[in-house]
């Protein structure tokens, strides 16, 4: 369990590491979309080596479609409530300073929003990082790696709003904190949820590996384009590419 909280640590201090970013840096749009596609890749080839790969095997191929779906469509559900709601921009870099721009766009509580739609994906990553752990009491690196490179953008362009949205520097960092503690004990969770049957923990993986693929498609690479153009293509198969090889060593 040890290992659990400090590998689920380290992954999600990336969330506070862009936070930080975010507040005290002003970083070119175009470098933040190479990082937002380098870690989609790095997710893809994570969702693909460690959790269905894994999943096939310690079960049957109709558990893993009934998590990998469920995944992708509660996702789907949560992502579209949040954007009815105001956090349509919860992972999209801004870097307006019109400030009337940033009033008529939503009220205060857009940028909470954002924040908690970034939460939805940072916990049940640092529970597979549990799982993952709890499989062979050994961390996966290439799933450390891809979700350490993916929460980086993400707490970059969550902050960035609620800055915008005129919250405090200290209560920025102190939600990313409470981010990083709640990531730990979902890893601790995590690695305590494999001693549940095999069909359990395959749906559960398959689960998060869906969620993920699901954001990708909807979040991160529309926007890692946006930021980054035509080249993100290139730093996204590099991103697979490197979970590869993490995998592979």
């Amino acid at each position: 369990m040890f290992q659990g909280i400090l590998w689920g640590t380290i992954a999600a201090s990336a969330t506070l590491l862009g936070a930080l970013v975010a507040l005290f840096i002003k970083m070119p749009k175009r470098v933040m979309g190479m990082i937002m596609a380098l870690g989609a890749g790095a997710l893809i080839g994570a969702t693909s080596y460690e959790l269905l790969e894994e999943a096939l095997e310690i079960s049957g191929f109709i558990e893993i479609a009934i998590g990998f779906f469920g995944g992708a469509i509660l996702f789907t559900l949560l992502d579209r409530f949040l954007s009815k709601q105001g956090g349509q921009r919860k992972k999209r870099i801004s870097y307006s300073d019109d400030k009337k721009t940033n009033r008529k766009s939503g009220e205060k509580g857009t940028g909470l929003r954002m924040f908690i739609g970034t939460v939805m994906d940072t916990l049940p990553e640092s529970a597979m990082i549990g799982m993952s752990i709890g499989r062979g009491n050994v961390v996966s690196l290439a799933l450390v790696v891809s979700i350490f490179i993916s929460n980086f953008p993400e707490g970059f362009s969550s902050t960035d709003s609620l800055k915008k949205y005129g919250y405090r520097t200290r209560l920025i960092i102190f939600l990313w904190l409470a981010v990083v503690l709640f990531s730990a004990l979902s890893a601790a969770g995590g690695v305590l949820l494999t001693t549940a049957p095999n069909s359990i923990k395959a749906i559960l993986s398959a689960f998060a590996g869906g969620a993920i693929i699901a954001m990708i498609s909807t979040a991160m690479m529309p926007e890692a384009y946006k930021q980054g153009g035509a080249v993100v293509g290139i730093v996204t198969t590099f991103g697979l590419f490197l979970a590869l090889f993490l995998h592979w060593i």
